[in-house]
């Protein structure tokens, strides 16, 4: 028996020797190789490590240096200077279940390709790391990244799991194409879906902080988010710009606050821009909102030919739609002020009051083609109840037919602008009058037009103006209907008799100053009057009594002869 207890103590001294021996050798470069050369070997996996170090002060962590690790022929999934493996108890059950995993001073790459990992634990500790998540829904690119996840469960397609907590900061960040410094992030996964409970960034020289909840239909909820002094460039269009918000099922902001914020792109621009947004939802091109409201200043706002000075909106949204509360903005030297509502049924929107005053405005090149052109399919109809113009100077550098008029004043009433997604003088009255204006090289002395349009017609009362040496007048009906009937009639008294023809009229046979009576009547194809069919007959009487009978096609071709 002395001799069995003997034996049992050698045996249990000399595997306590081998034992020794072999965690002395596995703390040796030599024994490093030995062990990633098996893993190497008889795994899916790639691993090499420098040293493995374990001190009996922490016994339950085991630290690798220099670890490199991946699958098979991929790029490796991480580099780290260190790795420190933390065990626990379970470990005799499910072995590749850590306690801790820290990793420091390296590179993690997380990819659907990469996942599952073989392992998985409590924690997984960041420290001084670049963390790459490239291929998937969230590209990301991270430097310098301190914090964790717990616990940290990889899987096919969920890279940090499917349930954790995330709190993790960053010294610089990429997501998606838009880059931040300074990022701190805290939040958690349940599922499918992710609670970012605190964002802070500094982004685009400003800074970015809020809370936010992605759903698992991939819509956004986005409780509050703040931007303060942004200056932002960007090589996309407007439309461009914020077609992502049209790539994701939907996007609820309860509360958006931006404070002196500068974006740029190729053909629009926004400067000093504050602006406080609530309760709104975008859904794939449409809104919907239960007690929203906007309101948004800036110094100046460019979007193509249009440029605003100080515009001020204050909006409020609705199931109806939206209560336009007050816009108003300085605008080609003037002033603009309006207040109304769009209405969601039917998409027609109803101003209130407008006033354009001090306006100095050059008509762009192909204002006649945008005239022409549908209007969005969310304006379906605009009505004017009550507006007012002002000293404006409005100008036509159309070579084939210039004009402008000055110091232009007016006032209507329920004048509809828009029907069926197309501009034209739909219903309504209108009184306009200028202190002089220019058509096509012919000055003339306080122009004035009245008009009274209803579904059929619209019916010019007056239009009048002197010219050098008398005075025009003249009456007109139009028809509403596609093939635009008109008639008109025109008398001028003591006004040179060569004076039409700078406005399409042929010359006439005839000089010296003289009353005119002219109607006309025909079809007009088109709704741009100077691109207008005309039939109808003029007949002018000059100071010696000669008359001229002629009927006109457009002012281009002279039918009959003239007769005494």
């Amino acid at each position: 028996m002395k001799f069995i207890g003997k034996l049992l103590v050698y045996l249990l001294v000399a595997l306590l020797i081998v034992v020794l021996a072999f965690y002395i050798l596995l703390q040796t470069r030599w024994g490093a190789s030995q062990v990633s050369s098996w893993v190497t070997a008889n795994t899916d996996y790639e691993l090499s490590f420098d040293l493995m170090d374990h001190r009996f002060s922490s016994p339950s962590h085991i630290i690798l240096e220099n670890v490199t690790f991946g699958r098979d022929g991929k790029p490796a999934t991480l580099v780290a200077k260190k790795v420190d493996i933390g065990l626990s108890s379970r470990q005799v059950t499910d072995p590749l279940h850590m306690d801790t995993i820290t990793l420091f001073d390296g590179t993690l790459n997380l990819s659907p390709q990469t996942a599952p990992l073989p392992f998985q634990a409590d924690r997984l500790q960041l420290n001084n790391m670049a963390f790459n998540s490239p291929n998937t829904e969230w590209d990301l690119s991270a430097q310098k990244v301190t914090g964790g996840v717990n616990p940290w469960e990889p899987e096919a397609g969920n890279v940090l799991g499917k349930n954790a907590q995330i709190q993790m900061s960053a010294g610089s960040l990429t997501l998606n194409g838009v880059p931040a410094t300074n990022v701190l992030i805290q939040g958690q996964l349940n599922g499918k879906e992710v609670v970012l409970s605190t964002i802070g960034a500094d982004m685009a020289r400003g800074s970015l902080t809020g809370s936010a909840l992605r759903n698992a239909d991939g819509s956004w909820v986005i409780d509050t988010l703040r931007l303060n002094d942004i200056r932002l460039q960007s090589d996309k269009s407007l439309m461009d710009f914020f077609a992502p918000l049209n790539t994701i099922p939907s996007l609820q902001i309860g509360r958006l606050e931006v404070t002196d914020a500068r974006l740029q792109g190729p053909d629009w621009a926004v400067t000093d821009l504050d602006l406080s947004l609530r309760n709104l939802t975008l859904s794939r091109g449409d809104w919907q909102s239960q007690e929203g409201r906007l309101s948004m200043n800036a110094s100046e706002f460019i979007y193509g030919s249009l440029h605003l000075f100080d515009p001020i909106l204050n909006a409020e949204f609705s199931p109806q739609g939206v209560a336009l509360r007050q816009f108003t903005s300085r605008w080609e030297g003037g002033m603009v002020r309006t207040s109304g509502n769009w209405l969601r049924d039917g998409k027609v929107l109803v101003l209130d009051d407008v006033a354009i005053a001090g306006l100095e405005y050059t008509l762009p090149e192909n204002w006649k083609s945008l005239w022409m052109a549908p209007l969005p399919e969310w304006l379906n109809g605009m009505t004017l109840k009550k507006f007012g113009l002002s000293r404006n100077l409005v100008i036509d550098i159309d070579p084939t037919f210039p004009w402008q008029i000055t110091s232009l004043d007016g006032y209507g009433a329920n004048l509809q602008l828009v029907k069926d997604h197309q501009w034209g003088v739909w219903g309504g009255s209108a009184t306009l009058n200028g202190a002089a204006a220019t058509f096509n090289r012919v000055d003339v002395r306080r122009p004035s037009l009245a008009l009274n349009a209803n579904a059929a017609t619209v019916n010019i009362s007056e239009l009048s103006a002197f010219t050098e040496k008398g005075i025009l007048e003249a009456t007109a009906t139009v028809s509403q209907l596609p093939q635009r009937q008109t008639t008109v009639s025109l008398n001028g008294r003591g006004v040179p008799l060569n004076i039409l023809q700078q406005w399409g009229w042929p010359e006439l046979p005839i000089a010296g100053d003289g009353n005119l009576q002219l109607t006309a009547s025909g079809s007009i194809q088109d709704k741009v009057p100077l691109k207008s069919t005309v039939n109808g007959n003029l007949r002018a009487e000059n100071m010696d009594k000669q008359h001229v009978n002629q009927t006109l096609l457009n002012g281009e071709e002279i039918k009959n002869t003239t007769s005494q």
